[in-house]
């Protein structure tokens, strides 16, 4: 599989924003230690719901599995 850089259409302050929910909730849950931190979890989270990339094309990205991909979308949504 080839990688490329990717841009997406949103602010910084989305960015920051969603790894805020990410954190707060993580700290509510009782979250163990995540190979991504939130910043990237939020990104990788946002680059599924802007650009509907497959797990697979997102663990090839991020450099982790697809059940891990599956895992912080289902998180990320747990938070909102």
């Amino acid at each position: 599989m080839l990688f490329y850089p990717a841009a997406l259409p949103l602010s910084r302050q989305t960015l920051t924003y969603t790894a805020g929910i990410i954190r707060r909730h993580g700290r509510q849950i009782g979250s163990p230690w995540r190979k991504l931190n939130p910043g990237r979890q939020a990104l990788l989270v946002l680059a599924y719901l802007r650009k509907g990339d497959t797990f697979a094309e997102l663990a090839a990205g991020f450099g982790i599995s697809t059940a891990t991909i599956e895992l912080q979308v289902r998180l990320a949504a747990e938070a909102n």
